[in-house]
């Protein structure tokens, strides 16, 4: 009766086979949100998203719920909780810099948004390297740190790109166009909160290896 039961709860590595996948969709929205930032189909891209948005909640719920049902997990359960909330995180701001971008019919953007997409896509790829090295943290403790810190110095990268952003909008729209600069203040907003959404990944994954080890 027991391993009937047993058969019925997620095992160990479906979390890691969950996390995997949403590390996944994150980096393919992030793509889409680089093109998207580029001019390239900006309807079709940000439509990509929000369907990519919709899979990884998915996932999210899926984790949660394997949280709930299971009675041994990799790891605290309270990480496995924060983990994939700061992931889905990431991919709910992509969404709704694409809700900002639609509302304000955006069909162009500043050359330093686009420079911060790549940053963005170079986030989520180290993201999804560093999650399936999770399930063995100890051993891969000093790479996950590695990456974990590569991703706090792209969030560094992406600050400096946000303020620089900012005063190109505000010299150009600040007085002859406010609408156009409130736009643009918001967009430039949205995208560093994705980066910002990457980092506290990057930060929970250091904080469980450490805990692991």
């Amino acid at each position: 009766m027991m391993g009937w039961f047993k058969k019925l709860l997620p095992r160990e590595d479906k979390f890691f086979d969950m996390f995997n996948a949403h590390a996944a969709v994150l980096l393919k929205a992030a793509n889409e949100l680089n093109a998207m930032l580029a001019g390239q189909d900006i309807e079709k891209h940000g439509a990509e998203i929000v369907r990519l948005e919709e899979e990884a909640d998915h996932l999210a719920a899926q984790v949660l719920l394997g949280v709930r049902r299971s009675f041994i997990t990799p790891f605290d359960r309270s990480d496995i909780k924060e983990l994939i909330e700061f992931m889905d995180d990431a991919i709910d701001v992509m969404k709704k810099t694409v809700k900002t971008v639609k509302l304000y019919e955006q069909t162009s953007f500043e050359p330093t948004m686009k420079d911060m997409g790549p940053i963005i896509v170079e986030s989520a790829r180290i993201i999804s390297l560093a999650v399936p090295l999770l399930s063995a943290a100890s051993a891969n403790a000093e790479r996950l740190h590695e990456m974990a810190e590569h991703v706090v110095k792209l969030e560094d990268q992406s600050d400096d790109l946000h303020e620089k952003g900012l005063k190109e909008l505000y010299r150009r729209y600040g007085k002859s166009d406010p609408m156009a600069f409130i736009v643009g203040q918001e967009i430039y907003g949205e995208l560093e909160k994705v980066v910002d959404k990457f980092e506290d990944v990057a930060k929970k994954i250091n904080a469980i290896v450490i805990e692991n080890v």
